[in-house]
Parts: structure tokens; C-alpha cells; sequence
């Protein structure tokens, strides 16, 4: 790696840059006096469907040059009219950008951000994507209807291509398929993607390497592989068509036997959840989810009743330190009892069968996922919920509670932090005095760091306002 580095990469990055300014000009030349809106409601066609091809070609010695010499192809891409969709899985990487380039650009459902791109969002939008705004409520409907149209048309739209569980994935399994492509009910065609390498150097996911350092990886490679395989076209029953996630689910199934590995039934939301745990530097991300994936089935997120039962019957957490047994766990979450889901949660907390849990870490791991934003307002949270009475300060064995489910930190630890904190003996701290501690402990800093760095930025504005006739506004404003 360290002699590529010196030797080969300089010209690797050299030609790509080149090749991919070309790919650009091209791409800019093909939509030249096209509209967003054009773009969207009809197909391109003529010399604009030849540039297109011919920007396929240049992005394909791109990845030539990239260390990707051979891709091995089985089976045969079926043509539009047999399949109007490509469900393409699994997506590990952004060097699944090869299939798509190999496949002729079809249109790729994309979120709206990649549009935005320098350079490779105008590649982007020349696939004619369907793009996705994840922040926007009514995208995953727009979404649908868009690849409805597309894909029930009479007009020769290209292909549309989904990459079906919506985020990228170690290739150890296929998580749950989102039913966006399935919705049309409509032929599609399954495409396999493996890239059977010695060294890994192109999965890229939430707790693996960061973008750039795979891709000097890759380039320091002598040559990197990748296989496509193409299934034969997937013609959905009766019972598939009006049950979208049903037909999801056997392509799935379908796909993971072909490709030798298991189903698994996370969902994006979960790596989303899972991605935010992980930043937080949460401990135990992989029971929230579980407990998030229970709460969903049982309606409890749509009601938020936890956030209620801090604010609004705060008492429920400081009695019996907040040790209540399952009817009771029932009765606060406002659910029968005889309910199974709700026992198999239940379960999660009750690890030793007493039939007892302590509601506080319940409400904690519930509260951490959806109303945190940084392991400092997690500390924080904690603190206020293992405060039994309600007045700013916590006891030694709930400070070991508090700081074990948000920095896994040992009883050992926790109590010798308390100490140094309640220097003078009363048997209490509060949130603000851990805070000033910390932040003078290199070890704990950085829980604070982030948040202290906000607020700057939150004071500077302030600042930076300008109060006319009781409104205000920023200068840049």
C-alpha cells in the first residue's frame, strides 16, 4: 500500500479527476436548455440519449482506471418493457455507482441531496432521477407516485433503479426491503452485487471507515473486483400486487438465497437509530433498537406517552425508586396487559425474571433516542430522571445508575467521581456540578465539548441580532 501510495495513486487520482471533468462537460452538454421540471416529465431522447451512453463509457474507464480492470457478468439486463424496476442489493458502497454505469444509467431513486452534488450531481440528474427528501413528510408519497407513472407509462423511460433497503450495509445480510419499488406492481428484475476481494476495502458503513480513506484503500489496490448477477425478471402473483411488502419480502428472500447470506429484519429507521447511537457515543444501541422496534408495534410512537409521564406525572419515577411491576408498567403506558408485545418489552428490562423493572432506565433509553441530540444532553436527561425528588440533585447509587446507561461507566468509577464531586460529603451532586467537573477532566471533556461549542455559537448570534419594533432577526438575515 505505502509503495502504491508513492507510485500509483497519484496518476490513479490524476485520471480520474480528468475523466470525471469530461464525464461532467459531457453531462452538462446533454441537459443543456432541459428544466428541473422537463427532466421529470418526459424521457430524453435523441442526441441527449446518445451523450448519455457516451458519458456510461467515460465513467467506465473511470473506474478502469480506479482499479475495477474486469466485472464479471452473469445473467443477461432485461429490457425496460419486461422490467420496468432493478431492485439492486445489497448496497454496501458508493462504488455501487458501477452497476448503475454498466446498467446505462438508469434512473436512480436518490435523496434529493445528491442532486446538489459538485459534478456528480448533474451525472445524477442525466439518469433522470426520482429523487427522495427524507426530511419532507410527503416524499415517500411523491416518491411512489413518481415510479408509478414512470413505470405504467407508454412513453420509453429508462429503467428505474432502487436500491431497496435504503441505506448502506456490511453485505452480511439483506435488511428489510422498503416497498417503494414494490408499489406498482409492476415485473422487476433482481440484481446481485458482490465484491469478492481479499481485503475489504469498499464497504462503507456507519462504524467502518470513513469515505476517503476507502477510497485511497481501493486505489492503492492492485485491482479491485466486483461481480453483477441478474435474475430472471420477477413477475409479482395477484397476492404480491396488492401486498407490497409481501412482494418485498419474497425478492428478498430470493436475492439472499442467490447470494449465499441471511435476511435480517432491521429497517433503515433502525440503522438510522442505530447511526445516532453510535455518534452519540451511546452504549447499548443495539437494545434501544429493539426496544424502539416494540414501541412501533405497540403505537407507542405516535403517542409519545413516556415524554408525558416525565412532564406531567413525575411522581410515577420518584416513588420506590421507580421499581414498578408489569401491571403497573402496563397501566402507565396506557396498554392491556394480556398484550404480548407488551410483555416481550417488559422482558427486555426484566433480565432476571422478578418481575420488577425500574421504570427510570425504561423512560431513559426511550427519552435518549428521541429527545437527545448529544451525549451531553443525555447526561443530562439521566440526571433529571434518576432525581427522586424532583430537586436538581441525585444520590450516589442513582449517579452510578445515571452515568452506567449513558457512558457505561463502572460502579468503581462512578462512585469515585461522585466523591470528588460531593467533595464535602452530603450525600448529592447535581447536573451543573458534574458538568464543571467534567469539563476540567480530560477524560469527560469531550461529553461537553460539543455542547459548549453550541452554545458559543448560539450566544454569537444573539449578538448578531438586530431588534426593531419588538422582532428581531440576524444581520445575515
Amino acid at each position: 500500500t505505502a509503495i502504491f501510495t508513492v507510485v500509483v495513486l497519484p496518476f490513479r487520482v490524476l485520471a480520474i479527476l480528468l475523466l470525471l471533468m469530461m464525464a461532467w462537460i459531457l453531462a452538462c452538454v446533454g441537459l443543456m436548455g432541459l428544466s428541473e421540471q422537463e427532466l421529470r416529465q418526459r424521457p430524453i431522447t435523441g442526441w441527449r440519449r446518445d451523450t448519455k451512453a457516451l458519458v456510461c463509457w467515460v465513467m467506465r474507464l473511470l473506474f478502469l482506471f480506479g482499479g475495477f480492470n474486469w466485472v464479471t457478468v452473469r445473467g443477461k439486463q432485461a429490457s425496460a418493457k419486461d422490467a420496468p424496476v432493478l431492485v439492486v442489493a445489497p448496497h454496501s458502497t458508493y462504488f455501487d455507482a458501477l452497476p448503475v454505469v454498466l446498467m446505462g444509467g438508469p434512473s436512480v431513486v436518490a435523496k434529493g441531496e445528491t442532486g446538489h452534488l459538485p459534478f456528480f450531481g448533474k451525472l445524477i440528474n442525466y439518469t433522470q432521477p426520482v429523487y427522495v427528501w427524507r426530511e419532507d413528510p410527503n416524499s415517500r408519497q411523491n416518491t411512489i407516485k413518481e415510479i408509478i407513472d414512470r413505470t405504467t407509462s407508454d412513453q420509453d423511460w429508462p429503467q428505474v433503479l432502487i436500491f431497496p433497503e435504503g441505506t448502506c450495509t456490511n453485505r452480511s445480510c439483506l435488511i428489510t426491503f422498503k416497498p417503494g419499488a414494490f408499489y406498482p406492481g409492476v415485473p422487476i428484475q433482481p440484481v446481485c452485487i458482490r465484491y469478492p476481494n481479499k481485503l475489504d476495502t469498499v464497504t462503507w458503513t456507519w462504524e467502518g471507515p470513513g469515505a476517503l480513506k476507502l477510497l485511497w484503500l481501493t486505489l492503492t489496490q492492485v485491482q479491485s473486483s466486483c461481480e453483477i448477477e441478474f435474475l430472471p425478471v420477477y413477475n409479482p402473483s395477484e397476492e404480491e400486487k396488492r401486498d407490497p411488502k409481501l412482494y418485498a419480502n419474497n425478492v428478498r428472500h430470493l436475492m439472499a438465497k442467490t447470494l449465499g447470506i441471511p435476511v435480517s429484519d432491521y429497517t433503515y429507521d433502525d440503522c438510522r437509530l442505530m447511526t445516532k447511537a453510535k455518534r452519540m457515543n451511546l452504549p447499548f444501541a443495539s437494545g434501544l433498537i429493539e426496544v424502539q422496534k416494540l414501541r412501533q408495534k405497540l403505537g407507542l410512537t405516535q403517542t409519545n406517552i413516556e415524554e408525558k409521564i416525565l412532564t406531567q406525572s413525575p411522581h410515577i419515577i420518584t416513588n420506590e425508586d421507580g421499581q414498578i411491576s408489569y401491571k403497573d408498567f402496563a397501566r402507565q403506558l396506557e396498554l392491556p396487559s394480556t398484550n404480548q408485545v407488551l410483555q416481550q418489552l417488559f422482558r427486555l428490562y426484566d433480565k432476571d425474571c422478578t418481575g420488577i423493572i425500574d421504570f427510570r432506565e425504561y423512560l431513559l433509553g426511550v427519552l435518549i433516542i428521541s429527545k437527545a441530540s448529544n451525549v451531553a444532553e443525555t447526561v443530562e436527561l439521566a440526571f433529571k430522571i434518576f432525581d427522586r425528588g424532583g430537586e436538581g440533585k441525585i444520590s450516589q447509587s442513582d449517579t452510578s445508575k445515571a452515568l452506567y446507561h449513558t457512558l457505561a461507566m463502572p460502579p468503581e468509577e462512578a462512585l469515585r467521581v461522585f466523591r470528588q464531586v460531593d467533595s464535602t460529603g452530603r450525600g448529592y451532586i447535581t447536573f451543573d456540578e458534574f458538568r464543571q467537573y467534567a469539563r476540567k477532566k480530560s477524560e469527560y471533556s469531550y461529553v461537553f465539548r460539543r455542547q459548549g461549542e453550541e452554545e458559543k455559537k448560539a450566544a454569537n448570534k444573539l449578538q448578531d441580532c438586530d431588534y426593531n419594533n419588538g422582532n428581531y432577526k440576524t444581520k445575515a438575515e
